[in-house]
């Protein structure tokens, strides 16, 4: 789960990191009453929404009064920025800013390690940064078992060439922001910018923190109130709430299967079997994971014909642990159990344990919406026929 900046913000202010006073806001008015209560001074109106490049969008404006902080919440509330609308502004205190540099410390799958990122050019996207001076930004890998300690926190700034005089400072921040990637579970932790004020502070400006949603339910139950239900995906929501591993897609073939991998290849072969049809796409992520009884199939398919988008859907399943004999009788408890609410075609491949009957389970069934394919390649182009008739 990512979180907004201003739920950022009060992480890390949990945890000791030095931040900027900020207050949410909903409506223009409150970002006014905020800045008032600010001090009336100068403050920053920032859109929150969960992507980069909000600055360029226009979605973070220099208010120097209360009425100036009203304006830019009208102007920003309600923006689209690359495909997120605005709902609510975090009003955030006014700061001289001396310098700008970044810091981050995520998680390593590759390596499977932790990896700092530390730069002393702060301010741009990192990834721009990478690209165009990558001489300019230390690579630091973090030893999971140790972390990010007084030494290891000197060692990434000395690598990333902070000034002696700032070594301490800084690197009493890093290792605060550690303890917030741990203390937290989180896969990422990043300050962009972390400033230095012509008052000789560090702060940490403007902070992404994106948690492992593995840890939450059982380690971190107050994550839970962090969640956006407003801006929150109907459908992912609905198979959340089912246990169901479920991404939504902009595409017309609705996509089960069990597992990961046979779900990503999935994904791979519709899209270029689309390109023979229209150029339909993969319309969802669904993976039902081992089990694939006609409860879990059932929930399944429910949210999958919820999305208006879907023309047709795809059932890929390898039966291992589950022979295909109980999907195949899943299949079918669940066309039965969703009724007329099921009303658009399924193509379904089985291979694997128990195929055959899997197979004959379907074919004597003979429902009107289901197709047989033997091969992946086959029930994808299929699928991807039928979406685009």
């Amino acid at each position: 789960m990512d979180l907004y900046e201003y739920q950022a913000r009060d992480v890390f202010e949990k945890y000791g990191v030095p931040v900027l006073a900020g207050i949410v806001a909903d409506t223009p008015e409150e970002a006014r009453a905020a800045a008032e209560k600010l001090g009336g001074g100068v403050v920053v109106v920032k859109a929150q929404v969960k992507t980069g490049g909000r600055g360029k969008a226009g979605g973070v404006k220099v208010a120097k009064s209360p009425e100036e902080a009203e304006e830019a919440a009208k102007a920003i509330l309600g923006m689209d920025i690359k495909g997120h609308t605005v709902n609510r502004v975090m009003i955030a205190a006014g700061a001289r800013i001396a310098r700008e540099f970044y810091f981050s410390v995520l998680l390593d799958r590759a390596n499977r390690s932790y990896l700092s990122l530390c730069s002393v050019e702060g301010g741009m996207e990192i990834e721009q940064l990478a690209v165009e001076k990558p001489e300019a930004l230390a690579r630091i890998e973090v030893n999971p078992l140790t972390g990010i300690d007084k030494d290891k926190a000197l060692e990434i700034a000395k690598a990333a060439n902070f000034p002696e005089e700032l070594l301490d400072q800084v690197s009493e921040v890093f290792v605060k922001l550690f303890d917030v990637y741990k203390g937290e579970d989180a896969t990422l932790v990043e300050v962009n910018p972390l400033v230095l004020t012509e008052e000789g502070q560090i702060v940490a400006l403007d902070g992404k923190v994106s948690l492992d949603d593995n840890a939450s339910e059982i380690r971190h139950p107050d994550h839970e109130a962090l969640v956006d239900e407003a801006s929150e995906n109907p459908l992912e929501a609905k198979a959340k709430a089912s246990g169901l591993n479920y991404v939504k897609l902009d595409g017309q073939v609705g996509i089960i299967g069990n597992g990961a991998g046979l779900v990503m290849s999935t994904l791979d072969v519709v899209a270029y079997a689309g390109e023979n049809h229209g150029g339909v796409k993969p319309a969802n992520f669904l993976d039902i994971g081992g089990g694939a009884s006609a409860d879990v199939m059932a929930a399944g398919l429910d949210v999958i014909l919820g999305d208006e988008q879907v023309k047709s859907v795809f059932v890929n399943v390898f039966g291992g642990i589950t022979s295909c004999d109980a999907v195949a009788n899943g299949i079918k408890g669940a066309l039965e159990k969703l009724g007329s609410a099921a009303t658009k075609p399924l193509v379904v491949r089985l291979d694997g344990n128990k195929v055959d009957e899997g197979r004959a389970i379907l074919a004597e069934y003979a429902h009107p919406l289901v197709t047989l394919a033997a091969t992946m390649d086959e029930g994808a182009d299929k699928a991807a026929e039928l979406a685009n008739a």
